[in-house]
């Protein structure tokens, strides 16, 4: 393959890899993860916003590696907090919080609330660079926070997300019943049709 069918995704969450490495198959790119440049650390999320983070992830991998990059920034907005975690929502329980920590303190603030009172919604901000393009796509899913944490599979806040019209939280799902569905597959539906043209004209994304 050419250089520019080489595509890094900019995380070291294992579980943002596997999902997106299963929702960007059959695209004929080489993926590649942060796994393979241990020099990589880190990146510090200063922006305000998904799309900010989500932006700076991909510069940075980007100016490192030279390869095109995909980053990932994604909030759970939940109403009754008024949108909150949001954009701290890796971060919600303090500095360096299992997801655990992070679902026990959100279980907290919502304790005592009806199912009415518990919507929220899952948003993904997915941008692109590869130093002649940037671009960005954001997919999101309705819902609310069960009661309890519910199901194994999944990471972060999915043992406590149900999907609208799901009765089943993201973590009791299987990876492909979420793709389908999640705030992160569309995301990654919208920035695939995004890509193609290029993958189609036979020319590098790079």
């Amino acid at each position: 393959m050419s250089r520019g069918r080489k595509l890094v995704l900019a995380t070291h969450n294992v579980h943002k890899q596997k999902e997106m490495n299963s929702l960007l198959d059959h695209m004929g790119i080489t993926i590649l993860g942060l796994d393979e440049y241990p020099q990589i650390g880190d990146i510090d999320e200063t922006g305000t916003t998904l799309i900010e983070n989500s932006f700076i992830k991909a510069r940075t991998v980007f100016q490192i590696t030279g390869l095109p990059t995909l980053a990932d920034d994604t909030g759970l907005e939940v109403d009754a907090l008024d949108g909150a975690p949001g954009v701290y929502s890796a971060r919600y329980a303090g500095e360096n919080p299992t997801f655990q920590d992070n679902v026990n303190k959100l279980l907290g603030d919502l304790e005592g609330l009806r199912d009415e009172e518990r919507t929220a919604r899952f948003r993904t901000v997915i941008s692109f660079v590869d130093g002649t393009r940037e671009l960005h796509a954001e997919g999101v899913v309705e819902g609310i926070i069960s009661l309890d944490s519910r199901g194994a599979d999944g990471f972060g806040y999915d043992p406590v997300f149900l999907p609208e019209g799901y009765g089943l939280t993201f973590a009791e799902m299987s990876q492909a019943e979420k793709n389908k569905i999640s705030h992160r597959g569309r995301a990654l539906i919208k920035m695939k049709k995004l890509l193609e043209p290029y993958l189609k004209k036979g020319v590098d994304i790079g």
